[in-house]
């Protein structure tokens, strides 16, 4: 037949070529209209750009208690993405319950318990144990990573409302009426602040009564650093961002997740106009044309609070030189690291960057941007207002500056504690925690958290902060401190740890991934085979992507280096 030819006409009825009848539908799942109607009476008016994925699975979540499949489908039509897309996202964060076709919904009611270090030591495995015999199967009870709480351990979440200092009782009660998230009402923050003072140094930047390069200089000179756990810089930071190409763009982490940190929650509950002077601060001085403060899942109050004062900020007219979006992370310990806050930020898996390029240099939405710290920015104002001198005269052992550090464990006043930089451990539990507990003696320590590492009470004299801890085999990190006892096994601790970083690990290479599952498979088995431990935890620290992989292997190394004791001893839990 020439090209130029029509086909012959099918007869009536006829199936054509290859006998089959024309498919009534496109290819594909097909969307529900009642799912596709209740997506988009839940969306409204708000954009469908690819970047507000987790927020409106969020409201799916929220309105549903699920996001089901039916959902799903419908939210990637109006939104003009792949099923793929959408289910991958879904799936990758610990507090988006995804139910397949045909499966059973979860139960209304959701208690997570925290089984991080400072819960387990409090009891959370007997509340797992005891919790699904009270609530029976109506609840449904889960473990948790940790939820910035621990020093009111044990700690639950009723829906995503925590139960602090938790027992069967309290959370029973809580799980017949689940609690709902409210916002801070009074006293009001904002008025409160302004009549204090508050703002007026963003006025006076604003206003041209301070340069930007004044600011740098003040941050500088006190030393500032970042207080999240890299400890870079803030000055430096600043300027590196500021020579980058325009637009610039802010990211803010208040995704604080590792266990045994919750000093970003602190300052936020009982000062948040500071941090937020400080964040506007920074954003003028980067010239950062819109900023985005990424916040954990678990603090739905702070979440509405921070909300409600960003508002009023607004609407004085504070904010004008650069557009603040609030953004809810979803569960995921591994967006605390900054590019994978970066990738959840644009609606995607929070998957850590390979670098370079670096994220000064090509960071959200492929553009310059500057990345701090809640802690970091709280101090912009006093630095700026009283002098950098203030700053950097507080200190003990030949370290500058204030360090808020968050303890939890076996002290009788556990909390954050506000103390120069450079404190010892030991100095930290006699002066600012009234002591071990009741019949607990000094042990060992976590100087920084899950990642940080494990010392022995006889390395408490040991200055906490930035590089002093590295030749031991730790680091202060986020400055989260666990005290340890006589009552504990340090091998429990280890393997605690470890399954936290195996439950953690975003899963993108295969030193972390597997690495952190084959470890504590063989530190739960036991005995400890050290050359076979001390090999596979080379190799994570090796080859793994991001920080999370490489350092996840440090609590066990410490508990083979410093308490060969507890190795010969059976593995005793909590």
């Amino acid at each position: 037949m020439n090209v130029f030819e029509q086909p012959p006409t099918l007869p009536p009825g006829g199936r054509g070529r290859a006998g089959r009848r024309p498919p009534k539908t496109p290819k594909g799942r097909q969307v529900d209209p009642q799912a596709l109607a209740d997506v988009r009476a839940l969306l409204g008016e708000r954009e469908r750009r690819r970047d507000l994925l987790i927020e409106h699975l969020h409201l799916i979540q929220d309105r549903y208690g699920c996001l089901s499949a039916a959902h799903l489908a419908a939210l990637a039509q109006e939104m003009r993405l792949a099923l793929a897309e959408v289910y991958e996202v879904a799936t990758f964060y610990a507090h988006f319950d995804v139910v397949k076709e045909g499966d059973t919904p979860p139960p209304a009611v959701t208690v997570r318990v925290c089984d991080s270090l400072s819960c387990a030591m409090a009891g959370a495995e007997q509340l797992l144990q005891d919790l699904p015999k009270r609530l029976g199967a109506a609840v449904r009870v889960v473990r948790a990573p940790c939820m910035g709480a621990c020093d009111r351990a044990p700690v639950c979440a009723v829906g995503h409302v925590q139960v602090m200092q938790a027992d069967t009782a309290h959370v029973a009660a809580a799980a017949a009426a689940p609690p709902h998230a409210h916002a801070y009402g009074t006293p009001a923050p904002f008025d409160a602040y302004v009549r204090s003072g508050g703002y007026d140094l963003l006025k006076a930047c604003s206003g041209g009564a301070c340069t930007r390069d004044d600011i740098i200089k003040a941050v500088s000179d006190a030393g500032l650093r970042g207080l999240g756990g890299a400890g870079f810089p803030t000055g430096r930071k600043w300027s590196l961002v500021r020579a980058e190409p325009a637009p610039r763009l802010f990211a803010v982490n208040a995704d604080e997740g590792e266990p045994g940190t919750f000093k970003d929650r602190y300052y936020l509950e009982r000062d948040p106009h500071r941090f937020i002077e400080g964040m506007l601060i920074a954003a003028w001085v980067v010239e950062a044309a819109a900023t985005y403060l990424y916040i954990r899942d678990e603090y739905p109050e702070l979440r509405l609070l921070l909300a409600q004062e960003l508002a009023k900020v607004e609407a004085a007219g504070l904010s004008r030189h650069s557009k603040i979006h609030l953004r809810r992370g979803a569960g995921a310990y591994i967006c605390g690291e900054e590019s994978a806050m970066i990738e959840s930020i644009e609606g995607k898996r929070g998957l850590p960057r390979h670098r370079p390029p670096y994220v000064a240099q090509v960071g959200l939405f492929g553009r310059p941007t500057l990345e701090q710290n809640v802690e970091t920015l709280f101090w912009v104002r006093d630095i700026v207002e009283k002098g950098a001198s203030w700053f950097s005269s507080q200190g003990r052992h030949e370290r500058k500056g204030f360090r808020s550090f968050s303890v939890s464990g076996r002290v009788k006043k556990p909390g954050v504690k506000l103390a120069p930089a450079g404190v010892t451990a030991r100095e930290l539990i006699d002066e600012f925690c009234g002591g071990m507990a009741d019949g607990h003696s000094f042990k060992g320590y976590l100087p920084g958290g899950a990642s940080g590492g494990i010392l022995p009470a006889s390395m408490a004299d040991i200055p906490l902060d930035f590089g002093t801890l590295e030749q031991y085999g730790c680091f202060v990190g986020s400055h989260a401190v666990v005290i340890l006892s006589d009552k504990d096994d340090m091998k429990a601790a280890a393997l605690n740890l470890l399954r936290f970083f195996e439950g953690e690990s975003c899963g993108q290479c295969t030193p972390c991934r597997v690495g952190t599952e084959k470890a504590t498979k063989l530190m739960a088995a036991g005995p400890w085979d050290r050359a076979l431990l001390e090999e596979l935890s080379t190799l994570m620290r090796d080859a793994s992507i991001c920080g999370l992989g490489q350092a996840a292997p440090n609590p066990l190394l410490c508990v083979l280096k410093y308490f060969p004791d507890d190795l010969s001893q059976p593995l005793r839990q909590w």
